[in-house]
């Protein structure tokens, strides 16, 4: 089970934008116009505070669980990406119909990991409206199987005149500790 949890500096952000809103508001009391800020700054303390306290994302081989929602792979239908990386928000289509919008507040690097695990592990399910086959091609036989039933080609890189040549040299080198003549 792979965990993905929601990153500290969207809390830290929050507690920032609450002490200035807080500010503003106190400006406010004595010039109207500060309070302005203060309400945006209030508004945007608490959206980030909404992202940071998401429920963590867990991965099994079986499901997806983000919070108390529990998703099997076999389930998806379709994942849809919108323009959001961090926070990460993809829109997943279900056998049943019903779409799940995953919100995953982390670091970008931990997003386009889970949204890779997320792609890789619906097999059943366009991505983008792209079939999984298409992106990850068929899995048919596992990679050890399939080098050992394939040789790999073998292509000459000399003609017999020069295999010989360097041979030559080879022998010479070895018997002498070096090709070019005593001087």
């Amino acid at each position: 089970m792979i965990r993905f949890t929601p990153a500290r500096t969207y809390l830290t952000a929050a507690a920032v934008a609450l002490g200035l809103a807080a500010f503003s508001g106190w400006c406010a009391l004595s010039w109207l116009p500060a309070a302005i800020p203060a309400v945006l700054l209030l508004a945007s303390a608490l959206f980030v505070l909404w992202l940071g306290l998401h429920p963590t994302v867990e991965v099994t081989d079986t499901h997806l669980k983000s919070g108390k929602k529990l998703i099997p792979w076999a389930s998806v239908r379709r994942i849809d990406q919108t323009g959001w990386v961090a926070p990460m928000v993809v829109d997943l289509t279900l056998a049943d119909s019903s779409k799940i919008r995953l919100i995953y507040p982390g670091e970008t690097e931990n997003a386009n990991h889970l949204l890779r695990i997320i792609q890789q592990r619906s097999t059943l399910s366009l991505i983008n409206g792209v079939p999984h086959s298409q992106i990850f091609g068929e899995i048919s036989q596992p990679q050890a199987q399939a080098k050992e039933a394939i040789p790999a080609p073998r292509y000459p890189l000399l003609t017999p005149d020069d295999e010989a040549e360097v041979e030559r040299l080879y022998q010479r080198l070895r018997t002498a500790g070096r090709l070019d003549p005593e001087k």
